[in-house]
Formats: structure tokens, sequence, C-alpha cells
């Protein structure tokens, strides 16, 4: 972490964003070197300016925060992301956790919590407000669960059995296609499928899963 921490904010609402600036300015090490109103306006800042810190709402006009950081992350930008919402929902809060952000600050909070986020993420870790940290900790034990016993394939139709042991023969999609007799299209279907019902996240969590479970699927 250098010792300026550069920041990006976006939120549709003026007054919050000044609010919320002259918050974070009350700390010498922070500096807010850009401002937008909606998602569209912040991604073409990320692309033109680089930023430690993208401070983005989650419901904005033309993009929320999580098509933004969906789209940073896509386009491999190099920010951390704080997301801001108004909404205790866990599923958001999940959502946004798959998709790489770091921080996650109640918009009720944000003028306590934000400086704190901003540091703490800036140094590599993840921050959630206080009042929804239950929120981590239930994922933290999903995901270990999950772990320890592996997800459930007896939930795999057999077209889907079949795709996944392909997968894990480190068969391409176009290979897979030719050796069922199907198209691509079909084949990535039953790909998405597959991490829909094994609740896998990310772009590379189905490969990851293959290599970690390369015993139970190959026999």
């Amino acid at each position: 972490m250098h010792d300026e921490i550069t920041i990006l904010i976006a939120d549709d609402h003026p007054i919050f964003r000044k609010g919320l600036i002259d918050v974070l300015l009350v700390d010498k090490t922070l500096k807010v070197v850009g401002e937008a109103a909606d998602g569209t306006a912040a991604l073409a800042f990320l692309h033109d300016h680089p930023v430690d810190i993208a401070i983005l709402d989650v419901d904005m006009p033309n993009m929320g925060g999580l098509d933004v950081a969906k789209a940073a992350r896509r386009e491999q930008i190099k920010v951390d992301v704080i997301i801001l919402t108004m909404y205790k929902e866990e599923s958001i809060f999940n959502k946004a956790l798959d998709l790489g952000v770091r921080g996650y600050v109640l918009k009720e909070n944000a003028a306590s919590d934000i400086v704190q986020g901003v540091k703490t993420v800036a140094e590599g870790k993840h921050y959630v407000s206080p009042t929804i940290s239950d929120f981590l900790v239930r994922r933290s034990k999903k995901q270990t669960t999950r772990l320890k016993d592996g997800p459930n394939l007896d939930l795999l139709s057999p077209a889907e059995h079949k795709v996944l042991k392909l997968i894990a023969a480190n068969k391409s999609t176009k290979e897979i296609a030719e050796e069922l007799y199907v198209s691509p299209k079909t084949v990535e279907n039953h790909r998405a499928n597959i991490c829909s019902k094994l609740d896998l996240h990310g772009s590379h969590a189905l490969l990851r899963f293959v290599i970690e479970n390369k015993s139970r699927l190959l026999v």
C-alpha cells in the first residue's frame, strides 16, 4: 500500500456523494480523484485513470455497482471495489463477494465505516459493515461445509455427468461437443447448469472444482 490511497466515488445522489467525500478527506492519506453519477461514467473513468479503490453504489443509472465490478474484473482493470448499499440482503452481499468485491458498506453506516473500510481494503483485506458481519460468518461456514462434504454430484443429470467427466479429462468444449454429438452451445448450457447445481461461482470456479475433485470424477 502506498502512502496515498486514490479513490473514485460513484453514486447518483450528489448530496450523499459530497458528504462521503467530506468524510474521506478528513484523513490526509485519502485522495478522491474522481466522481461519477452513474455506472457507465464510473467504468469509463476506471478505463482512463488508475485508482486504488472504487466506491460504487449498488443502484445507479445505466450500470449498477455490481455490473461495474463485473466489467472491471472481466476487462482486468486493477482496482479494489467497495460496494455501497442501503440493502441488508445476504444474496446481494454474496453476489458482490463472488465478483471479487473487497468491501461492503451499508449507506446508513457510511459516515462511520467508510474510512476504515477504505484503509482495510487498501491493505488487501476484506471489510464489511459491522452490523452485517454475520453475513460474512455464515458465508465462511457454508464454504467450509461445502469443502468438507463436497458438492452433491447426484444433483446432476446423466448428460451433465458426462460433460463433467470430459471436462475432468481435459477436453475442450469443442471436443466434448464432438464426442457427445451435440453443439458447443449445448455443452456451454450444460456447464452453466453444472455450476448452478453445484453452487460454483466465478469465471474459473468449475475448473477449480474439477481439479480438486478429479479422483471423484474419473472413476
